[in-house]
């Protein structure tokens, strides 16, 4: 359901969020932090969408490939982004070799997911990165599911989580990700509810 949603929308979606990240000074903060932090080696960001968080990390000096479930927003990266690697797929079962990548970033991919799946979802993002690799979350703050019937100027029919930031800092531990950054905020501009941001270093082995 959530990638037909965002096949409908791949291209509305790419044209509204561009540029959103200017002038907000917290999330060039996180990503330039992640980018200080993470060891040297490829880095995913799943949930890609329309590539533009792929293309501020690559700007970071990172060797970075974007992943998405959505095969029109994968076209949509592309064309946006012809310097960069997207790839189809899923979060939730990476084509990668475990302990492969230096670091994942799923900045507002996961409130797709319903929270009793999230375990099984971190458990895989740790399978893929090397001990002492990086992984950086970004989420709508809250305790409920919105169930979305228009976005982006279409007709649409998916589900959208408000995560809680204590609930997902301790599915990350469970998942052998030690947090190392916290952060939640007030809503800015538009945003109907907080936002929280959370950056784990998986354990040694």
């Amino acid at each position: 359901m959530t990638r037909i949603a965002y096949d409908t929308v791949a291209e509305s979606y790419a044209d509204l969020v561009r540029g959103e990240l200017d002038g907000r000074h917290l999330e060039h903060g996180l990503l330039a932090t992640f980018a200080d932090r993470v060891p040297a080696g490829e880095v995913l960001e799943v949930g890609c969408g329309s590539g533009r968080i792929t293309e501020h990390v690559h700007r970071l000096g990172l060797d970075v490939t974007g992943i998405d479930l959505s095969p029109n927003m994968i076209d949509v990266a592309r064309r946006e982004y012809p310097h960069l690697r997207f790839l189809v797929g899923s979060m939730e079962s990476l084509d990668a070799r475990d302990n492969s990548v230096a670091g994942i970033v799923a900045w507002y991919s996961i409130i797709h997911t319903p929270p009793e799946h999230l375990p099984a979802v971190f458990a895989e993002l740790n399978r893929v990165v090397v001990p002492d690799g990086l992984l950086l979350l970004a989420f709508q703050s809250g305790d409920e599911r919105v169930r979305l019937e228009h976005a982006y100027g279409h007709s649409v029919s998916y589900d959208a989580y408000r995560l809680d930031l204590d609930a997902i800092a301790a599915m990350v531990v469970d998942a052998n990700f030690d947090v190392e950054v916290r952060v939640h905020r007030a809503p800015v501009g538009y945003e109907p509810t907080p936002q929280a941001y959370l950056m784990a270093r998986k354990r040694p082995s």
